[in-house]
């Protein structure tokens, strides 16, 4: 192995250690070399991801909103009407108006965050500027659906990348933990005071279509982030619990967690012993999930909660089979 590749192996996995070079041995260089290949792939995934979620912002600005002088919610928002009502530079109100919030991340979430964001939010910045697209349509419906579409979908990928194009869920993380309220909330709040700015300064119809430009992106968001295959946390209490797990392993081919628990007092006074089972599905396996159990105990005590995001385990081994 080259000295510098077994030095880069070596400074990026144990950086700021006293232990010197030659004291690490073969298993521990060939275990630093799979971790570093490991986040160089991970690094190319992310700025990809940022970059196209450059590009789509662009598209939904250039070729949608600016043109029709239609707004969004958030950081993005406040820069597309501060250019409407004063005619500075959205390029340049894109980069001032997030900078507060970038700080922000640098304080509450880190210095990787807040160095990536900045480089995002100038990246859209200069792609804005100098990239020439085509106004698409001027329909006012299509341009608030479709502007809110490709916005959406731009944040949500740079999202996915690390960074973030619009700062105003810094302010909202940041807000709700010292004003004790949820980030919807203030998100809400937020966006509100936006767009009553905006049916002032421009118009009512104007700032409709823009709550409208708002909704697509929010959704487009969420599809971005979360996926089609929303996960649900199942959890299954029944008498029957061995033949629903070998149905869970077998028939639906998820993996299955058993907490030990033990029934209420019920009218016999009686205090039994149960397993308690938990797995996660997608949401398009969940009435597969419920018929099969419905097969094997009808009066099955069934609790299902959304769950954001899952890693490891079986959930994305396998294809969903119908």
């Amino acid at each position: 192995m080259h000295k510098f590749y077994r030095w880069l192996i070596i400074f990026y996995n144990w950086e700021g250690t006293k232990k010197k070079g030659s004291a690490y041995s073969s298993f521990e260089i060939a275990k630093g070399q799979k971790q570093l290949k490991k986040n160089i792939i991970r690094s190319i995934r992310n700025w990809a991801l940022i970059i196209c979620g450059i590009f789509s912002a662009a598209c939904g600005l250039k070729s949608f909103l600016l043109p029709n002088r239609f707004i969004d919610g958030g950081a993005t928002g406040i820069s597309l009407l501060t250019a409407e009502v004063t005619g500075a530079s959205v390029s340049a109100l894109l980069v001032l108006v997030n900078i507060p919030f970038v700080l922000l991340g640098y304080k509450t979430i880190g210095r990787i965050f807040a160095i990536k964001t900045i480089i995002t939010i100038t990246g859209l910045a200069v792609v804005v500027a100098f990239l020439k697209l085509p106004e698409i349509t001027h329909d006012a419906l299509l341009v608030a659906v479709f502007g809110g579409f490709f916005l959406g979908a731009g944040i949500g990928l740079s999202i996915r990348g690390g960074a973030v194009l619009d700062g105003t869920e810094i302010l909202a993380i940041f807000l709700s933990k010292k004003l004790n309220v949820s980030i919807g909330d203030i998100i809400i709040i937020v966006n509100a005071i936006i767009f009553s700015f905006a049916a002032y300064f421009l118009t009512i119809e104007t700032a409709l279509y823009s709550m409208i430009t708002y909704l697509a992106a929010s959704r487009t968001l969420d599809f971005v982030i979360e996926g089609i295959e929303e996960y649900i946390g199942v959890t299954i209490i029944s008498v029957h619990n061995e033949k629903i797990k070998r149905m869970i392993i077998d028939v639906m081919g998820r993996g299955v967690t058993i907490y030990k628990g033990s029934e209420g007092f019920g009218k016999s006074g009686e205090n039994k012993e149960r397993d308690i089972l938990y797995t996660v599905i997608t949401r398009l396996e969940l009435s597969k999930l419920t018929a099969e159990i419905d097969k094997i105990d009808s009066g099955a005590f069934i609790v299902m909660n959304s769950v954001k995001d899952t890693k490891g385990g079986m959930i994305k081994k396998r294809p969903l089979k119908h």
